[in-house]
């Protein structure tokens, strides 16, 4: 079986229109109450003014934090199948159960420094992540158990920059997971409203991005893409998040460009 765009068989395990349940059952408790929390759904919603009502960036609210919780967890579940080795819980004396956990609140928190400003919004997301951790994290763990999943959590958060190196394969995932949403609907707000930077025209070249279990690498990230506008999506976000992530060897990327109607200048790219 090769590792190609035109495989829809088996591979597949990811879906951006289903929902996920997850077999951990601590896991699914934690985003149970995530997803119920008043104040951090508030959160999700009052980060995109700043980011796409008034600078005009692509979606950075509720859709695109779903897209990259569940992305992440899809990421965890192929590497972990691949036994890919996590450090970030194990090191803590914390359990392997507590590796999603980190992830799925990393990723639910890492772009709520938006309600302050776009711009260096991962250092404003610590503090504000961290009296939010304060509060969760009593609900499931005792106090040194909270303190070293709060402390693994916000290390995720701060690594989703590329400025920040991770130190730790669930901080690695958060940072490819982010770069993972560019599909044409995260462009969606600001290409209505008249936006045409290279961020929305490249995002609205993104058309599908799969993930799947990976021959000659544990995953595999299959991108299609409509014009080489999407070349930006992979070449300089995608490849720059990948890029001392820790994850660099163990998830290959493809990128086709499907549009048979047109001249291709650019068909294929392979990170």
């Amino acid at each position: 079986m090769s590792d190609s765009a035109a495989d829809e068989d088996s591979r597949r395990v990811y879906d951006p229109d289903a929902s996920h349940g997850f077999p951990d059952a601590k896991l699914n408790a934690v985003l149970e109450f995530v997803d119920r929390d008043e104040e951090i759904q508030t959160y999700l919603e009052a980060q995109n003014i700043n980011a796409v009502d008034r600078m005009r960036y692509n979606d950075h609210g509720v859709k695109h934090i779903e897209i990259v919780r569940n992305r992440a967890l899809c990421l965890y579940e192929l590497l972990k199948a691949s036994n890919v080795e996590f450090n970030g819980a194990g090191e803590q004396g914390l359990s392997e159960a507590d590796e999603s956990v980190i992830i799925a609140l990393a990723a639910t928190l890492h772009d709520i420094g938006h309600v302050v400003h776009r711009d260096e919004h991962v250092y404003y997301s610590i503090p504000l992540a961290a009296d939010i951790l304060d509060r969760v994290l009593e609900e499931f763990y005792n106090l040194a158990e909270a303190v070293r999943m709060k402390g693994e959590v916000l290390h995720a958060i701060l690594c989703h920059h590329t400025a920040e190196t991770p130190l730790t394969t669930e901080a690695g995932i958060i940072r490819v997971a982010d770069a993972l949403d560019m599909e044409r609907g995260r462009s969606r707000i600001p290409y209505e409203h008249g936006g045409r930077g290279i961020n929305t025209l490249s995002s609205q070249a993104i058309k599908r991005v799969s993930l799947y279990e990976g021959e000659t690498s544990p995953v595999l990230v299959e991108i299609a893409m409509t014009n080489a506008a999407g070349v930006y999506q992979v070449d300089n976000l995608l490849k720059a998040k990948l890029r001392g992530s820790g994850l660099e060897d163990e998830i290959r990327i493809v990128a086709v460009n499907t549009n048979e109607n047109h001249e291709q200048l650019v068909e294929r790219i392979e990170l």
